[in-house]
């Protein structure tokens, strides 16, 4: 036996890693939705696949964010090696709760937007989500709605900061950032 101390692992776990590709996967394919439905004519039925599509996207990233979260709390982030300053350290500790923030909150605007709007929330293959609100407040669903698409907006600008500066820390500073979520 080594009298050393046990080294700190230099990866997320597996679970962490996979629920941050997956909730990617649904942030992307959110906004590929949501961006082929504005190029498809009103009444088309592709257009309403579309939306469809995206709001289960979007209740996907809904239902991972819990589980990451929880694996986050538990098993906390493996050591930047070597470790950034602390300006930066802070700057990356930012970034992640609004990422996460976004995460929560986008999907819940989503959900409450339809919802005060009186409607179900479909999905695909037919399905869909009952409006529990009743008729709901309509002018307050569209309020929230364009709430959602402004964070919208701006959440494209918080994901590629994060991808810059994963890609920064990769290639010019040349520490183990990116490749611990890999």
């Amino acid at each position: 036996m080594s009298d050393s101390a046990p080294q700190p692992r230099a990866r997320y776990s597996r679970g962490q890693r996979g629920l941050h590709w997956a909730i990617f996967a649904c942030v992307l394919l959110a906004y590929v939705f949501i961006n082929l439905k504005g190029w498809l004519p009103r009444g088309d039925a592709a257009r309403a696949s579309m939306l469809e599509a995206h709001f289960a996207a979007g209740l996907a990233v809904l239902l991972l964010i819990g589980p990451r979260l929880l694996l986050r709390l538990r098993r906390g982030a493996p050591p930047v090696t070597p470790p950034p300053p602390p300006l930066l350290h802070r700057a990356g500790q930012l970034t992640h709760t609004l990422l996460y923030v976004f995460l929560i909150v986008q999907p819940l605007l989503g959900i409450l937007a339809v919802e005060l709007s009186g409607r179900a929330i479909p999905l695909p293959f037919g399905l869909s989500i009952p409006a529990f609100l009743g008729a709901g407040d309509p002018a307050l669903g569209r309020s929230i709605r364009g709430l959602h698409e402004d964070l919208g907006d701006i959440f494209y600008w918080v994901i590629g900061v994060h991808i810059a500066a994963a890609l920064w820390h990769h290639s010019f500073r040349r520490d183990d950032t990116l490749r611990r979520m890999v």
